[in-house]
């Protein structure tokens, strides 16, 4: 059962969700929800088009591999989990510099895209690296005995061999971008996770951050049943 000094609080707040302060609200709502697309959306182009190049070369440099390069497997290796390892709160500030050389502003939507791009690469590049590594190896050393090159390997091989687990990742990174961007807020990036904070908490309109909350639930629910549904349908296993 749960505390009453938790459950009235929270019953009080979701009690007073009315069409009134949702209508009073309902333009920085969808504001900071299209700020919210924005940023994820920028940061899952920076995953597919630089991640996943990223992963897979940091899987063919591995030792053992096609393409086995202990110098850039290191520097890749230690540039992905260097990225990985840092607060993302600290990493946005660190790179508010490059930001504004990027973009020429550190502040605004915009802005925001660049940490959250780069945070992207290095995590989905990880989960690229992971799922080609469930490869039976047996997979490898067919294409290679059949004359394939590299980019037939990779292509015709690899990421069909490992598409379910590439889409699986991708997913799980979506649901890691959207909480990132809650904290965009600090360089005004926005979203619907800063409105959260500044509305609901700041302003202590628990009603608002109540709605906000469940928005998100939603939100991450439906990419996670669509991802996992399309996951499920392209696993040849």
């Amino acid at each position: 059962m749960i505390p009453d000094f938790i459950s009235e609080p929270f019953l009080r707040g979701w009690d007073a969700i009315t069409p009134d302060i949702i209508a009073a609200n309902q333009s920085q709502i969808w504001q900071a929800i299209i700020e919210t697309f924005i940023m994820v959306g920028v940061s899952i182009i920076a995953a597919v088009l630089v991640g996943l190049p990223v992963g897979t070369l940091l899987y063919l440099c591995r030792k053992g591999q096609i393409l086995e390069n202990k110098f850039v497997f290191s520097i890749l290796n230690l540039l992905v989990n260097i990225i990985r390892s840092f607060p993302f709160l600290l990493l946005v500030v660190f790179l508010i510099p490059f930001t504004r050389f990027i973009i020429g502003t550190a502040f605004g939507t915009a802005a925001a895209t660049v940490p959250l791009s780069i945070i992207a690469i290095a995590h989905y590049s990880r989960l690229v690296e992971q799922a080609l590594l469930d490869i039976p190896r047996g997979v490898i050393e067919a294409a290679v005995s059949m004359g394939a090159s590299t980019r037939e390997i990779i292509v015709k091989f690899l990421f069909v061999e490992a598409r379910s687990g590439l889409v699986f990742g991708l997913t799980t990174s979506i649901i890691s971008f959207i909480s990132y961007s809650t904290i965009m807020g600090v360089v005004g990036g926005g979203g619907i996770g800063d409105f959260a904070i500044r509305y609901g908490y700041q302003r202590f309109e628990t009603e608002l951050m109540l709605y906000v909350i469940v928005i998100m639930i939603i939100l991450v629910q439906f990419i996670q049943f669509i991802g996992t549904t399309v996951a499920r349908k392209i696993d040849k296993r």
